[in-house]
């Protein structure tokens, strides 16, 4: 009877193993990942090692998540202030000596190249959220200053360098933290209605704003150039606006039913530009149509409501705050990315989760659905 505790079957380790895995998260990752394979195949079958290389990243994410969802929350938060500090100082390593790529230091090059902003999506919503658990009970107004602070130091490092698009993430991930530790929406709402109020007045104003010679503020001139061409892509059809136009008539074409896997003629003659990475739902949408997308989006609307309810049944402020975090990263992905490529918002360097080629966001997927699984583990193998 000893030995057999003591040595457990193979069944028995690997029940142990998965036991507390969250099956509703799993099965939305798993269509996700199954679509991405798909579209992966179809759109970069013929563009090098896209295919094989995406199904390898998709295999490390998915060790990635076995690990990490065996990590406690408990584990997590002690982890929180170290991570966020090398995070911090691998940025700095960027601005002193990063690799420049198409204008932007945003890489390190450590023997692989690797973007260290991406670790920084994790870092920040991990140190708020330690954050206000430390000071669960007796939160004030200046709590909430420290809490920005640290918030605005990787933000502003990774503007510099300059990824608007990752800093705005990194920003909604530690705003998301400090609105659902408690932040008033009396300080909320005025941000965005000046927001709403300067999108109407840049929409009503383009022609003079947007017109030769004018130069914004604060923006460089490739991220004033991308705001304007996403307000008027006819300006310049065949070179800044080029993107735009053909991601919509991508879309466009795909009609109801879409043109059928691998027979997408925007994507096979080679109109979508980046077809395997920012514009892949473009590719996507034009072979599978509408009722491709509805799939994909109720996918996406499955991941991010079952990691709110994951959040929400977190027994610690920590895990309901980091929970929270990575919905609001998973959702802003999701709908940033789609956003641009149907021509509502600018293009910005954002993956589409699950369905984009990368390696560095593939594993940073798969750590935040293996902190959700942790949480989801955790509150399942609690006593009573």
């Amino acid at each position: 009877m000893a030995t057999a505790l003591s040595n457990p079957t193979l069944m028995h380790r690997l029940f142990r193993w998965v036991q507390g895995f969250d099956v509703p998260l799993a099965i939305a990752a798993v269509g996700l990942a199954g679509l991405g394979l798909l579209v992966m195949y179809s759109s970069g079958h013929d563009h090098g090692t896209r295919f094989v290389d995406h199904a390898r990243n998709m295999l490390i994410a998915l060790a990635v998540l076995l690990v990490v969802m065996h990590i406690p929350p408990q584990r997590w938060m002690e982890l929180a202030v170290p991570v966020y500090v090398v995070g911090v100082c691998l940025l700095v390593a960027v601005a002193l000596f990063g690799v420049a790529r198409k204008g932007a230091q945003r890489w390190l090059d450590v023997g692989i190249t690797i973007q260290p902003s991406e670790v920084l999506k994790i870092a920040v919503p991990l140190v708020l959220a330690w954050w206000f658990q430390k000071r669960e009970g007796q939160l004030r107004a200046a709590d909430f200053l420290v809490a920005f602070a640290m918030l605005s130091i990787p933000v502003g490092l990774i503007m510099h360098q300059p990824d608007l698009g990752t800093a705005l993430l990194v920003l909604t991930a530690g705003m998301a933290v400090m609105y659902f530790a408690g932040l008033s929406w009396t300080l909320v709402l005025p941000p965005l209605i000046l927001g709403g109020v300067g999108i109407l007045l840049l929409i009503v104003w383009e022609p003079e704003l947007c017109a030769q010679g004018v130069r914004w503020p604060v923006l460089y001139d490739y991220q004033q150039q991308r705001v304007c061409t996403l307000l008027d892509p006819w300006k310049d059809p065949l070179g800044k606006g080029f993107h735009i136009i053909q991601g919509m008539i991508a879309i466009g074409s795909g009609g109801v039913w879409g043109k059928g896997f691998m027979k997408g003629t925007q994507t096979h003659l080679e109109f979508i530009p980046e077809r395997t990475t920012d514009f892949v739902f473009a590719a996507y949408a034009e072979e599978f149509g509408l009722l491709g997308v509805l799939v994909l989006v109720a996918l996406y609307v499955s991941l991010v409501l079952r990691a709110l309810a994951i959040a929400v049944d977190a027994p610690t402020m920590f895990a309901r705050l980091l929970g929270g975090a990575i919905a609001v990263i998973i959702f802003c992905y999701a709908f940033v990315n789609l956003g641009m490529v149907s021509g509502i918002l600018p293009v910005v360097g954002i993956p589409l989760p699950f369905l984009s080629y990368g390696g560095t966001a593939m594993v940073t997927l798969g750590v935040c659905l293996g902190i959700l699984m942790s949480i989801a583990r955790s509150r399942r193998l609690m006593p009573g």
